[in-house]
């Protein structure tokens, strides 16, 4: 049932798109001659003439479009007509254009406005993380940290933890082992081997048989985790160098040894990678009972797990009255829209990978799980979220998306004249065929991850 209540939630977001897009037509005295809801690809599942529109159901359902006389060569409208969208001046068209992402952007507000009046409470976008009970095993060092179940987790190696995952990202990120080196630690190590071997050169391979001193070996330099990557804006890159096959090999053998006989084969520089890839610190501050409360350091282990469960708690902002419903709303989809922008701006610099974006199965399989499992206003908000989505989308100034038509509007604008049309057809028709493609791989994606429980 939370299934389908998300795909008809995603459905009136389409719909609320395309009739943005008519009524801004009907305003205008254009003349609409399909309003179509999927796109016209496959066959036709219903259709009937409603006034003089003709309104149809694609068995294709991802998408929905408003068609103009202008749209089909066999139209008996004249083409002098003023009912025909292309005679109409450059603003209205520009205003028929923009209106589905318009429709999209105040139909966002009034989901979060409705959620901010009926519930009573909006998210912040801010957590806090509690420690339910340590599971690690008695020789992990959570034990000798201090740590008590019922600590609020208030900073990780001086970040501040208002993410409900930024403990996790912390501790995966910081894995003992994990064959990455930090090079200024490296150099470090380096210095350290050749004051107690001056006689050895860091890039000659050492003789067979030479007994290396080696320094006690100190754990890594604790990570820094952004507020963008905490916040799930952005992906956290590891910025260290990885080792190589043979000083994996060598750090695995130096383990616990003051001293090395070489091989032959090996260098100081080996020696300083292999030495530097050890533990990485977590320096964790608790609030327990009104006290601010600094834990010993804590080491994850090899699969980045310190071993306790945990427990985030959304911070919710009251909105019991109109001013704080209305400012609580903006404030939401402010947050929303940035975080969105970001997310596009990741995206298309390539900072975040392809084979991560997802679309239309996973949204309705991810909104489904949160109004089952965080009830029915959470799913509202989603809803909200993929309209804020759909607009910013749409607004692309790719051809073959609103954005794209209202770019070759912004162009006739600034030439005084049109483009030309066939020019425009052709080069439409391409994007809207790389659209399809695209569309595919993303569906592609989602069954993916959702056959092999990525998600």
């Amino acid at each position: 049932m939370s299934i389908i209540i998300m795909i008809i939630l995603l459905s009136f977001l389409v719909l609320v798109h395309e009739a943005g897009h008519f009524l801004a037509a009907r305003m205008f005295k254009i003349k609409v001659s399909k309003f179509g809801f999927g796109l016209p690809i496959g066959p036709t599942l219903w259709s009937k003439k409603v006034g003089d529109v003709e309104v149809l159901v694609h068995a294709f359902l991802l998408g929905g479009y408003v068609s103009f006389p202008d749209d089909e060569k066999d139209s008996d409208l004249p083409l002098d007509s003023e009912e025909r969208f292309i005679n109409k001046p450059v603003w209205q068209r520009m205003v028929v254009i923009s209106a589905g992402v318009c429709a999209n952007i105040v139909t966002a507000f009034f989901l979060v406005l409705i959620t901010a009046f009926v519930w009573g409470k909006l998210p912040s976008g801010d957590y806090q993380v509690y420690i339910n009970k340590i599971t690690a095993e008695p020789s992990e060092s959570v034990w000798q940290s201090g740590m008590q179940s019922g600590d609020r987790v208030i900073k990780i190696n001086g970040s501040d933890i208002n993410s409900n995952y930024a403990l996790t990202l912390y501790a995966q990120n910081s894995k003992r082992f994990d064959g990455m080196v930090d090079e200024s630690f490296v150099l470090e190590n380096l210095k350290k081997l050749q004051k107690l071997n001056p006689k050895l050169t860091d890039n000659t391979v050492i003789e067979k048989d030479t007994v290396v001193k080696l320094p006690q070996i100190s754990s890594e330099p604790p990570i820094k985790i952004d507020d963008e990557a905490l916040k799930g804006y952005k992906l956290y890159k590891d910025t260290g160098t990885s080792l190589n096959d043979k000083q994996v090999k060598l750090r695995d053998d130096l383990k616990g040894k003051t001293v090395y006989t070489t091989d032959g084969e090996t260098t100081l520089n080996d020696i300083a990678y292999s030495i530097s890839d050890s533990v990485r610190p977590l320096d964790i501050t608790v609030l327990r009972d009104g006290k601010v409360i600094d834990l010993k350091t804590i080491y994850p282990n090899e699969k980045g797990i310190i071993g306790v469960a945990i427990e985030a708690r959304q911070v919710l902002v009251p909105t019991n009255n109109f001013v704080s419903a209305i400012k609580g709303s903006l404030s939401y989809l402010w947050e929303q829209t940035y975080m969105l922008v970001y997310g596009l701006w990741q995206l298309f610099t390539g900072k975040v990978p392809i084979k991560d974006l997802h679309g239309i199965v996973v949204i309705t399989k991810i909104g489904g799980d949160v109004i089952a499992n965080s009830g029915f206003f959470s799913g509202l908000l989603l809803t909200a979220m993929i309209s804020l989505d759909l607009a910013l989308v749409n607004f692309l100034p790719i051809p073959a998306l609103d954005g794209g038509h209202f770019m070759f509007l912004v162009i006739e604008q600034l030439r005084g004249k049109p483009v030309d049309e066939d020019t425009i057809n052709k080069v439409s028709s391409f994007f809207f065929l790389l659209l399809i493609i695209f569309m595919i791989f993303v569906i592609f994606n989602d069954i993916y991850a959702i056959v092999g429980h990525k998600l």
